[in-house]
């Protein structure tokens, strides 16, 4: 089991920046995917960036340069620095682990933060 505890989030205009950090109850270096998801009421949950265990990165293109995701094995955390936040960007951010590497297979796993709210006002 991975407690995952959101934080960083807060309002801010559009243009400024943002550092959301996800603190880990255990350590995360036998986590396969740690990721950032948003959503926002009536729409799905969706992808924003993801870090695999070897520290290869992904991006959806809508933060394609401009947000920028790090994982920290050593305290067990996941971080998303966000910088020129558009009001599109507003959202309740979710933090996931996703799969436990065992040193031969992933085991299924899916672990989800409570969510922290970003707002991005124009």
């Amino acid at each position: 089991q991975v407690q995952l505890v959101e934080s960083g989030g807060g309002l801010v205009q559009a243009g400024e920046s943002l550092k959301l950090s996800c603190a880990a109850s255990r350590s995360i270096i036998d986590i396969n995917t740690m990721g950032w998801y948003r959503q926002v009421p009536g729409k799905q949950r969706e992808l924003v960036a993801s870090v695999a265990r070897g520290g290869r990165t992904n991006y959806v293109d809508f933060v394609k340069g401009r947000f920028t995701i790090s994982r920290d094995n050593a305290e067990n955390a996941l971080y998303l620095q966000m910088s020129s936040l558009r009001p599109e960007d507003t959202a309740v951010y979710y933090c996931n682990a996703n799969g436990r590497w065992t040193g031969k297979y992933i085991l299924p796993a899916d672990y989800w933060g409570q969510g922290t709210q970003v707002t991005v006002a124009s």
